[in-house]
């Protein structure tokens, strides 16, 4: 067996309900694989850091892989990068609508108002000032404060997870693969972010692709595919999901339910 968890998006508490699913259904020391975004929108990425490090440390068969919020918060401490290309709106990390602010609010960088921000000559948004119980910030400060706040064992964790995890037949990533592409060849800029191109595809990929990243009102399997991104970075539950003997299930508090393709 081996179990999976989409996109967690800082909500701990739905983590620890999902950590406790699965404790119940294949024991405290079953694989695991988590399938990226830890950070962002909900309240607690750093919490949700800190139980993925204790796992890890514990010696649990835990797999983290890398998501696109998580590599966005990472460069920002690292590099005071605000934008990724692939955010066509030319939004800021920091917009809570991309959820950067709660992450930094998890970590003791508490707003007191909404940030101010204007558009550049690209059409970029660019913080102007952020209001803080340490009041108000510049990017500069603001990025100065969050590389005293975070930890160094939380960015060594983002910098140093994979990018995919091959297991059973299954390939488990982020976002997805660019089709036709080789395996070995795949760009790390498709396997956090890619839509356009692979949602609508139909291929039989070689290995059954296990990926979050897409959020859904629930997981949906969809015959070459599988997206385990229920949509907890909006509220919507946490939802582990388990391979056995070649059939997947999602995990909910009456037990296990079949995840198949639809018809």
């Amino acid at each position: 067996m081996i179990y999976a968890i989409g996109d967690i998006h800082g909500q701990k508490a739905m983590l620890d309900r999902a950590l406790l699913l699965i404790a119940a259904d294949g024991g405290a020391d079953a694989p695991l694989v988590f399938l990226g975004d830890y950070t962002d929108r909900g309240p607690d990425s750093r919490g949700v850091i800190d139980t993925l490090i204790h796992g890890r440390d514990a010696g649990l068969d835990w797999t983290f892989i890398k998501g696109n919020h998580d590599r966005m918060f990472l460069r920002f401490v690292e590099e005071g990068v605000t934008h990724d290309p692939a955010i066509k709106s030319g939004l800021s990390w920091l917009n809570p609508r991309l959820g950067g602010d709660r992450t930094l609010e998890s970590y003791g960088i508490v707003p007191t108002a909404p940030a101010s921000y204007i558009r550049d000559a690209d059409g970029l948004e660019t913080l102007v000032n952020y209001p803080t119980t340490e009041g108000d910030l510049t990017l500069q400060e603001l990025v100065a404060l969050a590389r005293d706040r975070v930890p160094e064992a939380h960015r060594q964790f983002l910098a140093t997870n994979p990018l995919m995890h091959e297991a059973k037949g299954h390939l488990f990533v982020h976002a997805g693969i660019r089709p036709g592409v080789a395996i070995a060849d795949q760009v790390e800029d498709d396997l956090i972010w890619i839509r356009d191109g692979w949602l609508d595809n139909h291929d039989d990929h070689g290995s059954m692709v296990v990926h979050g990243h897409t959020a859904l009102d629930e997981p949906e399997h969809f015959g070459n595919r599988i997206d385990l991104d229920g949509g907890a970075g909006y509220g919507r539950p946490l939802v582990p999901a388990v391979l056995d003997d070649g059939q997947w299930f999602t995990l909910h508090d009456d037990g296990r339910r079949p995840l198949r393709p639809a018809g």
